[in-house]
């Protein structure tokens, strides 16, 4: 054999266990959804309440720009919530193992530190694939019919792209606060950070210097995105950040990551152990 194959041989090996440790760490996530399903239902009960409250008891006051379907207009933004509060999720489930001692005991064990971040992550993605399929599901029982095709792919990726980069941002809040209960206190952060966007009103709408925040606010730039997407386009406003919604979609959540991940990887090697 020879040098080559020698030194080929281990590399192979260190891949192989950073993704079995990955596994391990996605199937223990999974299997506590599994045995406390309530979980997940919490996590789409407000989005479906949302749904339900702003469709039928707020519908038929809402302006859409240029007319349409208040529904239409609401359904992409309601994914794009459901995707946005789930880092408040990610932050929760972090705070509660770095806590209990949950974490200190995989930096202890022989397995790779970074199999414990990546595995969160592919949990968390796994999680939103169900996620947005019940609520997709309860926007065709309302009556949103989406254009199919490569559109309907699209805005499901760009969805879970920006889940992705949200992922971090919760990895790195669950570090930094000191209990579950702070983390469940990150809602007061995301519900403005939701509303102040044009998931529920399109940003024309609102006063001048209100719609020009929403309009940057990354989360707008998903939603308007998807809409297009989706084929229920609503009539993007004339800032230059609104005309360009589907490349801001791809480059929020660039940005986000390039931020929050580095920052979650140093606080986690920062840990003691």
């Amino acid at each position: 054999m020879t040098t080559a194959h020698l030194t080929e041989a281990p590399a192979r090996g260190r891949a192989h266990w950073v993704l079995s440790d990955c596994w391990n760490i996605v199937r223990r996530g999974l299997t506590h959804y599994q045995r406390q399903p309530v979980n997940i239902a919490w996590q789409l009960g407000f989005p479906i309440l949302s749904v339900l409250l702003y469709g039928y008891v707020f519908g038929s006051a809402m302006q859409v720009p240029g007319g349409g379907d208040y529904k239409d207009f609401l359904m992409p933004g309601m994914f794009v919530m459901t995707m946005a509060f789930g880092f408040i999720n990610t932050a929760t489930v972090v705070v509660h193992d770095s806590t209990k001692g949950v974490i200190d005991r995989f930096r202890s064990m022989p397995m790779a530190s970074s199999a414990v971040v990546a595995g969160r992550g592919v949990t968390d993605l796994l999680v939103a694939c169900a996620e947005l399929a019940i609520m997709m599901l309860t926007a065709l029982a309302m009556g949103w019919r989406p254009d199919g095709g490569w559109g309907f792919v699209g805005a499901f990726g760009l969805l879970l792209w920006l889940r992705f980069a949200l992922i971090w941002v919760g990895v790195w809040l669950g570090l930094i606060v000191p209990n579950p209960e702070a983390a469940g206190g990150l809602f007061a952060v995301a519900f403005p950070l939701t509303m102040i966007s044009s998931i529920f009103v399109a940003p024309q709408l609102m006063p001048d210097w209100l719609g020009w925040v929403a309009a940057w606010n990354p989360i707008s730039s998903t939603a308007a995105a998807a809409r297009d997407l989706f084929g229920t386009p609503a009539g993007n406003g004339d800032s230059w950040v609104e005309q360009h919604a589907l490349l801001m979609s791809g480059i929020w959540p660039l940005i986000l990551t390039a931020v929050f991940l580095p920052l979650a990887v140093r606080r986690f090697q920062r840990l003691s152990r």
